[in-house]
């Protein structure tokens, strides 16, 4: 009886604090979104950033449509990293400026709820944004057709990881007043195997390979980075706040 009454208690404890925390998480991004809306320049910002790049650097080399092709997928992978590694800088310090930041970490629920929210919410204005204006980008390197889908997959796995990764040195460096430089030496070691399976898995499409072993680990990175990192950055905040 005591077991059973154990077991019925835990049932309810869990039943009541899942509603909790989903409604802590969608509080959040519906918030984060908000404001990253309200913001149309800095929402706008990794966009054009990522487009003049992609387009002023053809106009460095000969007009060969064959050369284009074979840089194509480092390029627009390259472009991609530096777009989104532009944007974490503000990932939490406008919330740590006004002291929302410290007011998210006293919330009831978990802080890597929260901050997985936060991420999503950046994921979705930035990383989702950059795959979905790729393929236009690609036409003019010349990216062979067949492989413009494949574009768009690796940068839509590959950019939610490259926010989830990101987050990690974003929430490190939050207390510092520049603390940019800083965010990419910590960040940039950690996004090279993200580069260099995502540019290699459209190299492959574009020779015709198969391609579910790159994608299963891209995947993969993912899968680790999400289950990890939302906790490592919330651990991370906690620690620059009491800094």
């Amino acid at each position: 009886m005591v077991m059973g009454a154990f077991t019925l208690s835990d049932e309810r404890t869990a039943a009541g604090r899942l509603p909790g925390l989903w409604q802590g998480f969608a509080a959040t991004l519906a918030r984060d979104c908000r404001l990253r809306f309200r913001r149309r320049s800095e929402l706008a910002n990794p966009l054009i950033f990522f487009a003049l790049v992609v387009t002023l650097f053809p106009l460095g080399l000969a007009p060969d449509s064959t050369l284009l092709a074979s840089i194509a997928p480092g390029l627009l992978w390259v472009s991609a990293l530096l777009a989104v590694l532009l944007s974490l800088d503000g990932l939490f310090r406008d919330d740590f400026d006004d002291g929302t930041l410290e007011q998210l970490l006293l919330a009831p629920q978990p802080a890597g709820v929260l901050v997985l929210a936060k991420i999503v919410a950046h994921w979705l204005t930035t990383g989702l944004p950059l795959a979905l204006i790729s393929p236009l980008l690609a036409i003019m390197l010349s990216l062979p057709g067949h492989s413009m889908g494949v574009l768009m997959i690796t940068l839509l796995l590959g950019s939610a990881t490259l926010s989830l990764i990101g987050a990690i040195g974003a929430a490190l460096t939050v207390g510092l007043r520049r603390g940019g430089v800083l965010l990419s030496l910590l960040i940039l070691p950690l996004y090279t195997p993200v580069l260099i399976f995502g540019a290699g898995t459209v190299r492959l499409a574009i020779e015709g390979a198969v391609l579910t072993p790159w994608l299963a680990l891209m995947g993969a990175m993912l899968a680790l980075s999400l289950l990890a990192a939302p906790w490592a950055a919330g651990a991370a905040l906690k620690l620059s706040l009491d800094g």
